[in-house]
């Protein structure tokens, strides 16, 4: 599809009501099958197939098939959004917070948001020209070039002299650095949605980089190491692991490609809090663990993986916590949340867990379960504040699991069971 065929544009807002739209059965399907909306036939149509209903889940983001577009807005201001992106990935550098890198406002969609931000960060980062390095490169040559790699040239030569198995370093631009900012260029530029001044953008980044090798989808992305060196390509190569990891599932069948950009936001809220509650945990000593892997059974035959587990120097656990991405209900959080959490505790040894939601009634709850006295507490944050204030509710919970009263939530509500 080329960008400037007509195409008709769906709006949908994250964990919004059902939109009743006209499709094509084939393209009802495939977002059915996506994961990335909830579709289903509108049961109240005539049986033509072609009236179905459309209705945002937990991510956000664009995704486009043939003549469509489904654009889904989070609830969450995008500024805010790029305020946990950022802190996950990078919680020194503060990019997210300067206006003369991204200048996102509440009225910008995701995807163009952040296909201007990356534009204007690689723009800044090859202001000064491209990067240059040294890149190990294995070839076959006529002359001798750094180290010869005699166990190849017996495998692959058998005895003939030339040519011959070498590894050198050469220094060049065609490094990682660069290859992972054209990736996301050429990315950007496939996806709905975008902005033509962006794209004219993207287009100059990509022109820049025109003698850099292009990355295959599906391998996995070159490792690159932040360093001195570097320093003025790392906001926007963030970004571009951003652009290159997080996208929606390309399908192609039945005659329908569906492709773009998605955001799941529960992992992009567990990020956030595993890398918030490790760095406030510090302070107390120990170490976090983010996904650390433990058995439920004597047999290691269930394994569990809590988002965050706090440990001490001996490796003993001294804390749990786990994310949970959605807003408490009038009927409260669900009970499943805290069964989960109990399992955690016993596994561990904790005499307390702790979940931590995206938004609540309270600042916290605690419940006391019965015969057993384990203390599992919910905590609420809530996302649209100023990152001061977000990492300072997060201090506060890290205060808690740390056992430290003087800087922990104290206000909420205690039950004696989990209900």
């Amino acid at each position: 599809m080329t960008e400037d065929r007509p195409v008709r544009r769906i709006d949908l807002v994250e964990h919004g009501p059902w939109t009743e739209v006209r499709l094509a059965p084939e393209a009802g399907r495939a977002l059915s099958g996506s994961g990335v909306v909830d579709a289903r036939p509108d049961p109240y149509s005539a049986g033509t197939g072609t009236a179905w209903q459309l209705r945002g889940l937990g991510k956000v983001g664009a995704v486009r098939l043939e003549g469509v577009e489904v654009h889904i807005a989070p609830k969450l201001p995008v500024r805010r959004l790029f305020f946990l992106l950022g802190y996950a990935a990078d919680p020194v550098k503060h990019w997210w917070d300067d206006p003369g890198e991204v200048q996102v406002g509440d009225e910008h969609e995701l995807l163009p948001a952040l296909a201007a931000a990356f534009v204007r960060q690689a723009e800044r980062a090859l202001r000064q020209g491209l990067l240059q390095g040294y890149r190990t490169t294995d070839s076959a040559l006529t002359v001798v070039r750094g180290r010869i790699r005699e166990g190849d040239q017996i495998r692959r030569r058998f005895g003939i002299p030339l040519p011959v198995e070498v590894t050198y370093d050469e220094y060049t631009t065609d490094i990682a650095e660069n290859q992972l900012l054209l990736a996301a260029s050429a990315r950007l530029l496939r996806l709905p949605g975008v902005p033509r001044p962006v794209r004219l953008g993207l287009s100059r980044v990509r022109a820049r980089l025109a003698e850099v090798s292009t990355l295959f989808p599906g391998r996995q992305l070159p490792r690159w190491r932040p360093s001195r060196l570097n320093a003025r390509y790392h906001s926007a190569l963030r970004l571009a692991e951003l652009i290159l990891t997080n996208r929606s599932a390309e399908q192609q069948g039945a005659g329908t490609r569906l492709d773009g950009f998605v955001l799941d936001l529960a992992t992009v809220f567990e990020d956030f809090v595993c890398t918030a509650l490790s760095r406030a945990l510090l302070p107390y000593g120990g170490r976090s663990v983010a996904q650390a892997r433990h058995h439920l059974d004597e047999a290691d035959g269930v394994l569990i993986k809590p988002d965050l587990v706090w440990y001490d120097e001996m490796r003993r656990p001294l804390g749990v916590a786990d994310a949970k991405y959605k807003a408490e209900k009038r009927e409260g959080f669900p009970g499943s949340d805290l069964y989960q959490m109990l399992a955690y505790c016993t596994v561990l040894g904790l005499p307390q867990g702790h979940l931590v939601y995206a938004k609540g009634n309270e600042p916290q709850q605690r419940h006391v379960v019965r015969r057993a006295g384990t203390v599992l507490t919910q905590h609420a944050l809530d996302l649209d504040q100023e990152p001061e204030a977000v990492l300072k509710g997060m201090s506060a919970i890290a205060a808690v699991i740390a056992g430290d009263p003087a800087r922990g939530l104290t206000t909420g509500r205690t039950t004696g069971d989990t209900h």
